[in-house]
């Protein structure tokens, strides 16, 4: 009889990882779970997963298939909406830069969206604004897929930029 108890306690102390004690009040039962104030952290993510490359090779493909660049320097001088759009993208990256180099880099301002909290709206209204006029700089060469070119390049160069940092 002791060794099918002996087996029983053994296999039931295996059956939960050590960490996994329950807390005990004074009477020796157990408590309702309080939350720690230490959590476990998660393990980051990978930065090239497939989400990221997918991205990165569709705006490769679409730069080499519709000859982005050589499209846009065509047709940077014939309209102002590439002037306008440039000046806002300008802009918002600006704000952009302003907030991660000095803010939070040298001044050591982590929470630089509540202490300014003016920023983060007037850069993403600047950076929509500029997507907006370079839609309709490209209009005419692209027609409705346009937007769709453009926000692939976007996206490609978001996953590009975030696997550097």
């Amino acid at each position: 009889m002791d060794a099918l108890r002996a087996r029983e306690q053994l296999r039931r102390r295996y059956l939960f990882p050590p960490d996994a004690e329950v807390p005990l009040d004074r009477d020796n039962y157990p408590r309702p779970e309080t939350s720690s104030a230490v959590e476990k952290k998660e393990k980051p993510l990978p930065r090239l997963n497939i989400h990221s490359g997918f991205w990165i090779l569709a705006c490769i493909v679409v730069t080499y298939y519709v000859d982005f660049f050589k499209t846009v320097k065509e047709n940077f001088h014939t309209s102002s909406w590439f002037l306008f759009g440039g000046a806002l993208l300008l802009v918002s990256l600006s704000i952009a830069f302003y907030c991660i180099f000095y803010l939070e880099w040298y001044r050591g301002i982590e929470d630089y969206d509540i202490k300014y909290p003016t920023l983060i709206p007037v850069t993403t209204a600047t950076f929509i604004v500029a997507g907006i006029c370079f839609n309709a700089a490209l209009w005419h060469v692209w027609s409705f897929f346009t937007p769709l070119l453009l926000f692939t390049q976007f996206m490609g160069v978001v996953m590009l930029i975030s696997l550097l940092g």
